[in-house]
This record gives C-alpha cells, structure tokens and sequence, in this order.
C-alpha cells in the first residue's frame, strides 16, 4: 500500500509528524507519495520524518520542484508531467545517481521552467496542457489534444507550453 500525501484542494489532509509516522508503521505500507503542490517546507518535514523509515519509499509528486525533491530523498517519482519528455526525465534521475551534479542541475532547472508553464492554475488543466507537451514533442497528433472535462485554455497559453517543450528540447543535443 501507499500512503498519500496531497494538498488540501486535491482533497488531501495535512498530517502532523506523529500521525505520518503511525501510518509509515502500518504493516505493508512501502511509502508515501508527498504532493504539496507549492509546500517546499512541507515536503522538507516529510523527507526528514522519512529518515526514520529508511525501508520506506518517498515518492514525489511535485512537479514543480522534482530535482529538488529527489535532492531530499525522494526515490520515485508519481507526477502529471511523468507523460511528457520521458526521455529528459530519466536523463535527469540518471545523472543524479551518477553524481553527475552539473547535468542534474541543468536539467532540473529545465523541468522547473517546464513545470511552471504546465503546473499552474487551473490546475485541474495541466492534462489539456500534458497533452499539448506530447503533440509539441511529436508523441501524438495535434487532434489528440482535447480533454473534455477539463477547463478551457486560451490559445496563448498553448503556444507557451510549445516554447517550453522546445526549449527542454534542446538538452536533447
């Protein structure tokens, strides 16, 4: 089982450090998967209590803060923008685990720059915008890229997610 620690709006609950490490102690529970949306101290206590559970998984799901999150012990990742630019991802744990500092901070601040482009208000459209990222990447077609319960985006707004899925591009070469 995995525990889940979310922000109020996506009908999380704010738990205290004792309440999380009762529910860490629950027997089959592997870790918890932390979106704070906007919480870096938050996500900080997390990580701290964590270290008294070192058989558990952290798994982030902050998109925008993923390299620094995995920086505080993060060991998986569970984020919306896990379906874009997959290859910049795995490019980014890897040279983490290599100790490979300079291309970790190069990409981490590439997926920060994406992520505020694609993670921001309303929220509830960062799936029109995930989907936007694949076409602008050439995974699907341009037809692929409406999400009927999501909100309406400007146009605007599509065009920016396009210069961003460009601009994390270039660490492609």
């Amino acid at each position: 089982m995995i525990a889940f620690y979310l922000y109020e709006a996506a009908g999380g609950v704010s738990y205290d450090d004792a309440a999380l490490h009762a529910i860490l102690a629950f027997p089959g529970v592997i870790g918890i998967k932390v979106a704070t949306l906007d919480s870096v101290m938050t996500f900080q206590r997390i990580a701290a209590v964590m270290r008294d559970h070192p058989d558990k998984l952290l798994i982030t799901g902050e998109d925008r803060f993923l390299g620094y999150s995995i920086s505080m012990g993060a060991r998986a990742a569970l984020i919306g923008m896990g379906a874009a630019l997959t290859d910049l991802q795995a490019r980014l744990l890897r040279a983490f685990h290599a100790g490979d500092n300079a291309s970790f901070l190069r990409l981490s601040t590439q997926f920060d720059a994406f992520a505020q482009t694609t993670f921001v208000f309303p929220m509830e459209g960062y799936i029109r915008r995930m989907l936007w990222a694949l076409a602008a990447d050439g995974v699907i077609p341009d037809d692929a890229c409406d999400d009927p319960w999501g909100p309406e985006l400007p146009a605007a707004e599509r065009d920016r997610v396009r210069r961003a899925v460009r601009d994390a591009c270039a660490a492609r070469d």
